[in-house]
């Protein structure tokens, strides 16, 4: 089991921090998966050691039906 403390992200950060895609949507920071979710694409972004990680190479897409 991963018992990694979460990351709390600094609100004024999660403020600028947008998709990196064309669209530029705003994300929405998961703080138990420790991921970003855009709200335009659904494209969910991982924090890894901390770091968000927006590669839209890296990101995954939502399961079907969320």
């Amino acid at each position: 089991m991963d018992r990694r403390p979460t990351l709390a992200i600094d609100p004024q950060l999660l403020e600028i921090l947008a998709c990196p895609d064309p669209h530029h949507a705003p994300l929405v920071y998961d703080p138990d998966g420790q991921t970003l979710t855009c709200t335009e694409c659904g494209r969910i972004f991982e924090i890894r050691d901390d770091i968000p990680v927006l590669l839209l190479s890296e990101a995954r897409t939502a399961p079907e039906g969320q």
